[in-house]
């Protein structure tokens, strides 16, 4: 298959682009596109055999459910059964932005979405190109991150290229994604809200809205059970060279150790602004990743609220394969 990349610029959308891209996502075709948060692989959600194209090109494991994407009322009362007061509220604020949301999923929804799960993950996506995708093909997208599965996000055009370039039919090249990492990921159907995945809407602005609300720490889902929501396995968005994460006590030693060793590393520390860190994140690992070092060392950075996506994205970058 050839892959092909064409330019969109967000601010001149080019409606001859945009229709042609929406005619491949309702003839069951893949389409890699841009959002606030990374590239997305995106596919009809209301289309099993387009669906399972994600899972083929990314190689993703069938127990890591997508997230939906729309922009409308017509299309959530398709994807979701019910859309409690709280869902109503966050979204209101939130949307359209980086907060996803797991409530009772509607049963028309394909059980490859959910990884046959009885909720469905949603998000209404700020993007203008991937507004104007969803709204041309008029239908509910499912899109994880255009990359394969475990690998380094794409928040380039480039990115995606490199890692499914031959898997899936376009890729709209819109410029880099300006958050830099996924979207926050809050599930509602418990009696607390829970935030499975931590991203650019932050625990405290949550709270700000919502009050009590408890964040499921890092963990790995069992290896065979459905997971309520994407970014709960433990080793992902990994670069191929081993990545090793200090604190600043730790640098100096284990630099000593990597020298004593003569391995060829590299050492990396991201700027203070935790916004600013996660914009570079997923760009910087690419990067790196592709210098030929034998090691990457990376500063973790504090474990405060305004980090923990960040350090999240770093700690299961840094798993090892089982």
């Amino acid at each position: 298959m050839n892959t092909e990349v064409v330019q969109l610029d967000p601010t001149h959308l080019d409606p001859v682009v945009l229709r042609r891209a929406a005619g491949l996502l309702r003839a069951g075709r893949l389409v890699a596109f841009p959002t606030e948060t990374v590239y997305g692989l995106g596919a009809n959600a209301l289309d099993p055999t387009a669906v399972r194209g994600i899972f083929w090109a990314k190689g993703r494991p069938a127990t890591n459910p997508l997230i939906v994407h729309i922009t409308d009322e017509a299309q959530l009362t398709k994807v979701v059964a019910s859309w409690p007061p709280i869902a109503h509220q966050l979204a209101e604020r939130f949307w359209p932005g980086p907060l996803t949301l797991v409530v009772p999923k509607n049963p028309v929804l394909p059980d490859e979405v959910t990884a046959g799960g009885s909720t469905v993950a949603v998000r209404h996506p700020a993007h203008p190109v991937a507004q104007a995708l969803i709204q041309a093909a008029d239908v509910p997208i499912a899109a994880p991150s255009a990359n394969r599965s475990t690998e380094i996000s794409p928040t380039r055009a480039e990115h995606v290229l490199k890692s499914l370039g031959g898997r899936i039919d376009l890729i709209l090249d819109a410029g880099p994604c300006p958050a830099g990492i996924e979207s926050t990921v809050v599930d509602l159907t418990e009696d607390c809200p829970r935030i499975l995945r931590p991203g650019p809407i932050t625990l405290p602005m949550l709270k700000a809205t919502l009050g009590p609300i408890s964040i499921v720490p890092f963990a790995s889902e069992a290896p065979n059970a459905p997971a309520r929501s994407p970014g709960q396995m433990a080793r992902h968005y990994s670069p191929r060279t081993p990545l090793i994460l200090v604190t600043a006590e730790q640098k100096d030693c284990v630099i000593s150790n990597l020298r004593d060793e003569r391995r060829n590393y590299i050492s990396w520390k991201f700027p203070s602004d935790p916004a600013q860190a996660a914009n570079q994140l997923y760009d910087v690992l690419h990067r790196l990743d592709e210098q030929g070092y034998e090691a990457i060392l990376i500063e973790l950075p504090p474990d405060t609220p305004d980090w923990v996506a960040v350090r999240d994205r770093l700690l299961r970058a840094a798993q090892q394969e089982q």
